[in-house]
């Protein structure tokens, strides 16, 4: 007998399916829980700094790629 069968397939899709479920109702009740949160109130200027952050090494790391071995 196989392990791979239709059976253990068709059980295994329901497992996935009720474990998804369960992991989205999960997360719905936590965004809500946090809406009101300070933490909330850091994610804008949390992700505006990691941007330019980003921006400025980016910017950094292509001045020192003109090829003069001076820099």
């Amino acid at each position: 007998m196989s392990v791979m069968n239709r059976r253990n397939a068709v059980l295994g899709w329901i497992a996935w399916a009720i474990a998804k479920e369960a992991v989205r109702s999960k997360s719905r009740r936590v965004v809500h829980r946090s809406e009101s949160s300070t933490r909330r109130k850091l994610v804008v200027p949390a992700t505006i700094a990691a941007a330019v952050g980003g921006a400025v090494l980016f910017w950094k790391r292509q001045q020192g790629d003109d090829g003069n071995p001076d820099h």
